[in-house]
């Protein structure tokens, strides 16, 4: 299937807005799902080519991880971000970048803001997460002083440049929440990692709406078999540890014996030695949220009556 060039014009410069002020938009694009098949297969009779057999090769070169026919295809992106957000972005170190010089050109005139509703509490279960939001009238005052904060920051900038002082020292006390741009350019195989890691729901917010514009706007269109394959097979699966696999076997007998589905008190008689005496255990939790997604293991509301959602 090749990409038609109308999809590609209409997505080339196109600001495609992300949070308050950002925005990420298509420079350029090399290959197609038809190159990932070119590159997988070397050489091809093109009368005997079908895309009922190019889907089906992706979706095997996905399945299988075979990841170099993907590195053979290439996007480059302009993105604005925050720079707290781009920090996340630019460890991702299989891209090439070109970044927006502070020390050459004023910094962006523009930063991130937090409406009153915008507020998160930090995570009791995960130390960089957060976990639900802070009330209304909280929110509303932090707004407010980070509105009052993010002027005056600005308008110190903005008198050092004045004052002559160099552009690469009068940045320096500038906030995390101003917008930077960049030039990214990646292949198709590191920006699907990308995306899987800063797609999911553990991902920080922000840069989780990044990567969400990403590939079900510019990826998803232009890639359309590749996209489905890695939405099947890595945003959409379950990846089953070894562990993960002995707790549902012993749970499996478990089930045959008592004649009942499996609750939280059967997991934990089954669960793996290595988890038994530790108070806290993130492999555990994980585990016990696969099976319960699965419907291996029932969720039971306090009261008694079952959790029937998702």
């Amino acid at each position: 299937m090749t990409t038609n060039s109308g999809q590609i014009d209409a997505l080339r410069w196109r600001k495609l807005p992300v949070l308050d002020d950002g925005f990420v938009c298509l420079v350029d694009v090399m290959g197609d799902d038809q190159a990932i098949v070119q590159a997988a297969r070397v050489s091809y009779g093109e009368g005997t080519r079908k895309v009922s057999d190019d889907r089906g090769l992706i979706r095997y070169l996905m399945r299988h991880r075979h990841t170099t026919p993907f590195e053979m295809v290439e996007i480059k992106l302009l993105v604005r971000v925050p720079m707290d957000c781009w920090r996340q972005w630019i460890r991702h170190r299989t891209a090439n970048v070109n970044e927006y010089s502070t020390r050459y050109s004023l910094a962006i005139d523009a930063a991130q803001h937090t409406t009153s509703g915008e507020w998160r509490t930090q995570s009791s279960q995960n130390r960089q997460g957060s976990a639900g939001f802070l009330p209304e009238d909280v929110g509303a005052s932090l707004t407010a002083s980070e509105q009052a904060f993010l002027e005056s920051s600005r308008k110190l900038y903005e008198q050092r440049i004045e004052q002559g002082v160099a552009r690469e020292q009068a940045r320096k006390d500038l906030p995390l929440s101003t917008y930077t741009e960049a030039y990214w350019k990646v292949d198709l195989h590191n920006l699907l990692h990308f995306l899987a890691l800063r797609m999911d729901s553990h991902a920080q917010f922000e840069i989780r709406e990044y990567a969400r514009t990403v590939g079900e706007q510019i990826v998803a269109p232009l890639f359309p078999l590749a996209w489905e394959a890695f939405v099947d097979y890595r945003v959409e699966a379950t990846h089953l540890t070894r562990l993960d696999r002995e707790v549902i076997r012993r749970l499996s007998e478990r089930v045959a014996t008592t004649g009942r589905a499996a609750e939280e008190a059967d997991f934990l008689a089954v669960q793996d030695p290595s988890w038994a005496n530790l108070k806290t255990c993130r492999e555990r939790d994980e585990c016990l949220a696969k099976l319960r997604d699965l419907g291996v293991v029932r969720e039971v509301h306090h009261g008694g009556t079952e959790n029937t959602e998702g």
